[in-house]
């Protein structure tokens, strides 16, 4: 059995058919509200992430690689179904009043995965629904440990913490710990980590999928001891260097059971930073906006994936690819058939075996936000924002040490094009220069808006599904 690593693009040495009829194992890990910009590869400083760097030096770096959607459960919904999330039903952040989650007629990666009798463990936030039916366990993960929500969906948040109740730690579909505290959230990274690096070494002589879903570094942030006061840059890049630490260990683990030279790990986020937590935020790298918008701050994430042997080491892809790409390119490498129904991502085998030698698989990448809202439309060049009411943080004091600032949720957007190989913070509108892009992304932002709807224009879509209710 062979597996690989998923942190870059694929060696070219290799052929498409041949990777195909290999035996891939998958490692997923999966930050929350890390920023484009707190790497040491890209920028960061006060810290520094080795391990993370070392993937980078081993493996592909993607620049042009985004989230699903720029809010948590819709883009873990994108991540693990392969949709753009308003295709299932998916949109915002699920809390515990939630009575709906990931549909059962919905395929996620692990039951696509199990075709090929992959073993599959999901470790620490899910976010697609809280209720037995829509936890891990019943939605083709073998086993599950971890929080159903966000770590700031509790009694201590520093706004609405009357709202929430305790937060459940859940193993499988059990609570362990009905009650998790600030000395608890200390452990979560450790946990992840030990739960993750066990389940590798149990299944080691099989085929395996890894999803590791870090709470950290959204707010409130812990770090264990191990990293508590190390970093130059506060508690914010010790929980950094603490994650960092997390990828050295599942690269440890695989470099000691002979498995790193055919494992395809990969590392992203789920969405951009939260920067009006100041000193508790991450950074965009310079990119405009930040989480829960569709400027580039929100939903253009770090990505990184390696797989020895098979990605040339070392390499930048600057191409365009999202999350939702990684389900159908799981499904090419290890032989499973795609999901019956319609998803949206494309096979990137050809970016990870080829890098920027080749043209991507994808063309457009759609920025859909709030219910149903298509904010904006993107090809390999230019950036088409439509007229919305939005998120900006833009004019206002970030709060500071576990305290947000304030932001405005309806600051208007006009209609603008921006040239995102010139312009990645989006400053600069060009619609005036080439009238011919904002018809061309137009067109097909129109073509988009009859499948998966919009609510700014009023369209209902044919495409979409319903998400799963209770009782389904």
């Amino acid at each position: 059995m062979k597996t690989f690593l998923i942190t870059g693009c694929i060696g070219a040495s290799l052929g498409l058919q041949a990777i195909a009829q290999q035996t891939t194992n998958f490692v997923v890990i999966f930050l929350d509200d890390m920023g484009y910009g707190d790497l040491t590869v890209t920028g960061a400083t006060g810290y520094r992430t080795p391990n993370i760097d070392r993937l980078c030096n081993e493996g592909m770096r993607f620049t042009n690689f985004y989230a699903a959607q720029a809010v948590s459960s819709a883009s873990r919904a994108g991540l693990l179904t392969g949709c753009y999330p308003n295709r299932i039903g998916f949109a915002g952040a699920l809390d515990h009043t939630a009575k709906v989650g990931i549909s059962q007629s919905e395929e996620t990666i692990a039951e696509t995965l199990k075709k090929k009798n992959y073993a599959c463990g999901a470790f620490g936030k899910w976010h697609l629904g809280h209720h037995p039916q829509f936890l891990p366990t019943n939605n083709g993960f073998d086993t599950y440990y971890g929080l159903p929500y966000s770590n700031d969906m509790w009694p201590f948040h520093p706004q609405n913490g009357s709202y929430y109740p305790d937060l459940p730690l859940f193993d499988g579909v059990n609570i362990v710990n009905p009650k998790v505290t600030p000395e608890d959230q200390t452990q979560l990274t450790t946990q992840y980590t030990e739960r993750a690096v066990s389940f590798i070494e149990k299944n080691r002589d099989k085929p395996f999928f890894v999803y590791l879903a870090h709470s950290m570094p959204h707010v409130p942030l812990y770090v264990s001891d191990k990293f508590k006061g190390k970093s130059e840059q506060g508690l914010y890049g010790d929980v950094m260097m603490e994650i960092d630490w997390s990828v050295g260990e599942i690269l440890k683990t695989l470099e000691k059971l002979d498995l790193d030279k055919n494992t395809l790990v990969v590392f992203t986020s789920d969405n951009g930073p939260w920067i009006n937590y100041g000193n508790h935020a991450g950074s965009t790298g310079g990119l405009r906006e930040a989480k829960g918008t569709a400027f580039e701050g929100g939903q253009r994430v770090p990505c990184i994936m390696r797989w020895p042997g098979k990605i040339p080491a070392g390499i930048i892809c600057n191409q365009l690819a999202s999350t939702i790409d990684l389900l159908p390119t799981f499904a090419h490498i290890s032989g499973a058939p795609l999901p019956s129904l319609r998803i949206d991502g494309v096979n990137i085998i050809s970016l990870m075996t080829e890098g920027g030698a080749v043209t991507s698989p994808r063309k457009y990448f759609l920025y859909y936000y709030r219910q149903n809202d298509l904010d904006a439309i993107r090809n390999s060049r230019f950036k088409l924002v439509f007229p919305h009411s939005g998120r900006t943080y833009e004019g206002f004091l970030p709060g500071n040490d576990g305290t947000p600032g304030k932001v405005n949720e309806r600051q208007p957007f006009g209609l603008a094009l921006y040239d995102l190989i010139r312009d990645p913070g989006e400053r600069y509108d060009v619609k005036e220069l080439y009238p011919e892009v904002v018809e061309e992304l137009t067109r097909i932002a129109d073509e988009a808006r009859n499948d998966l709807g919009d609510n700014l224009t009023g369209k209902e879509g044919t495409g979409r599904r319903p998400i799963g209710r209770l009782a389904e």
